[in-house]
């Protein structure tokens, strides 16, 4: 035990400094949750299903509930029952065991249901592609709106993905100028 306590005195304090909250970041999350209550009315709840992945893109997911991201805070939030929600986040190649599960999933999500495929493996299979244990990307098991690359993605871009998806589940009519 006094080991530890020693190396832990010659360390010191290894952690970097808070990052400072601009205002600009401020009025950028403002009116993300703005265009969230306007394109839906109310807060975006996601189901995340993890289809077999590596559980790196999940890190990333879970770094949006931190502080620093707080997506909360914007008015999207996790949700445990796809009944409830209205966008699937799915990770990893769709293993074979995981099929029904994740159609069954996606048949349980009410509509208009959103569904954005993460990660490498999410999009194009990754390094498993398909095989007699997977069934490689997403959009081979569900219909997939967005899918957003990289091994694993970082949680900003985890975000523009999820926005995106929502910009573009907007019916047509609002698009036009004063639509309704």
């Amino acid at each position: 035990m006094w080991t530890i306590v020693k190396q832990i005195a010659r360390a010191g304090i290894c952690t970097q400094a808070v990052p400072e909250f601009s205002d600009a970041l401020r009025l950028e999350a403002q009116r993300i949750q703005r265009d969230i209550l306007d394109i839906l009315g109310r807060a975006l709840t996601i189901r995340q299903v993890d289809a077999g992945s590596c559980n790196g893109c999940e890190l990333e997911i879970h770094a949006l509930n931190n502080p620093y991201y707080n997506i909360e805070g914007l008015g999207i939030r996790f949700v445990a029952s796809p009944r409830h929600a209205d966008m699937l986040l799915v990770t990893g190649p769709v293993s074979r065991n995981m099929e029904v599960a994740l159609k069954r999933t996606f048949e349980a999500t009410p509509d208009p249901k959103l569904v954005v495929a993460v990660g490498e493996c999410g999009c194009n299979g990754g390094i498993f592609g398909e095989s007699y244990a997977s069934c490689g990307r997403v959009s081979n098991v569900i219909p997939v709106d967005l899918a957003v690359p990289g091994c694993p993605p970082a949680p900003v871009e985890i975000l523009r993905g999820i926005l995106t998806a929502v910009r573009r589940c907007r019916p047509k009519s609002e698009d036009k100028p004063g639509g309704s």
